[in-house]
């Protein structure tokens, strides 16, 4: 199994992830003050929607990675293959 080595897309993933764990304290501690439902709600609502995109962006990364290491393409390609790469995040993002 392969693992994600480009280390700006591992930043992000982390950082994305740190987001969403203080995301989730902060409805922890709602839940135990006695904050209103709709509240809670909105911000789970807010961490579904921030794990998804993370999730997403990881997936991304990984596919690029490894269509890179298995196709090798010249400075041309690599550029279609990014803006298809890019293309293809965008219409999965709309999706979720």
């Amino acid at each position: 199994m392969s693992v994600l080595q480009d280390q700006q897309a591992r930043t992000d993933v982390l950082n994305r992830l740190r987001r969403a764990e203080g995301q989730l304290r902060g409805i922890q501690r709602m839940v135990e003050e006695g904050e209103n439902c709709l509240k809670i709600g909105q911000q789970f609502s807010a961490v579904r929607k921030a794990l998804d995109s993370t999730y997403l962006r990881m997936t991304v990364c990984f596919l690029e990675q490894e269509l890179n290491a298995r196709i090798h393409p010249d400075a041309a390609q690599k550029a279609d293959l990014d803006h298809m790469v890019k293309d293809m995040e965008t219409l999965l993002a709309r999706i979720g």
